[in-house]
């Protein structure tokens, strides 16, 4: 199994589309909930760097609503949909803007796509964000991308944008999705309950045990726990996409995953004709 994993490791540098999902967490100050300027600025330059090794980049990415409540000078979290979404419209363009800038200094575009449940579900709506993403990577443009929190309900939201990352990777015809997080990756119990839990760096297959572990672990502040992480996994696998799940602690952690180097939960992709992007949202809702 070392062998394999090696290997499969190893292949990563030849991918070619890669998505990579940051929560909130990972762009503020755990003490003040401001944005981190140096942590965001160190992730942009990652990406730059990765397009300039030829690669072409999405990045989805949280922190709209963190950054709106900021801006209000509110001391808690919105509590309430209206309050939630008013952030949300505030703060995304204020994160945008700041994503704009930190990429042209390294002379790269982004651009900004917000989607819901319904941009995959209606089949117009569908192939018009693909389209959409295709151009934008032809052009070398890194898509930024979030749920449109300012006008989701229930009903159309992904609910965490560990979901929307794999769905977006399926969409795209992604290599490889990376999950960062505040752990480290899977483990066989929660590491910070019990020392004796073990890491887990490669899931060749993600059965019931492997789901299990998702819902006995926890990872981030945010709306994604490791089982949202695992089903994230479970969808791109299915798309023919691998995923590593790996800490956020270091942005500079996502050239030595793509150099191949052994860090974070490799899970082996296995495409399935079965799955469907539908089928996936639908099972969000239950």
């Amino acid at each position: 199994m070392l062998q394999a994993t090696v290997m499969r490791r190893d292949q990563i540098t030849n991918h070619q589309r890669i998505v990579i999902k940051v929560g909130s967490s990972s762009l503020m100050h755990p003490e003040t909930g401001q944005p981190d300027f140096a942590r965001i600025e160190l992730l942009v330059r990652e990406l730059a760097n990765l397009q300039n090794w030829g690669k072409e980049v999405i990045l989805v990415s949280s922190g709209a609503i963190m950054v709106g409540r900021q801006a209000l000078g509110l001391e808690s979290r919105p509590d309430t949909i209206a309050m939630k979404q008013a952030c949300a419209s505030i703060g995304q363009s204020r994160l945008m803007m700041l994503y704009q800038k930190l990429f042209s200094e390294y002379n790269q575009i982004c651009s900004q796509i917000l989607m819901t449940k319904h941009t995959i579900v209606r089949r117009t709506s569908r192939r018009n964000a693909k389209n959409t993403f295709e151009q934008l990577l032809k052009m070398r443009v890194i898509p930024i991308v979030n749920e449109n929190d300012t006008i989701s309900t229930h009903e159309i939201e992904f609910g965490d944008n560990d979901s929307l990352s794999a769905v977006v990777a399926a969409l795209t015809n992604a290599d490889l999705l990376i999950i960062l997080s505040d752990i480290d990756g899977l483990y066989t119990d929660d590491p910070r309950k019990n020392p004796e839990a073990k890491f887990i760096s490669h899931v060749e297959v993600i059965d019931e045990t492997i789901m299990a572990l998702g819902k006995g672990t926890s990872s981030d502040v945010g709306t994604g726990g490791m089982s949202t992480k695992i089903n994230a996994a479970s969808l791109a696998s299915s798309f023919g996409c691998d995923t590593i799940i790996a800490n956020a602690s270091d942005f500079r952690i996502i050239h030595r995953l793509i150099a191949g180097e052994e860090e974070g939960t490799f899970f082996t992709n296995h495409p399935s004709k079965g799955m469907t992007l539908e089928q996936f949202l639908g099972d969000l809702s239950d």
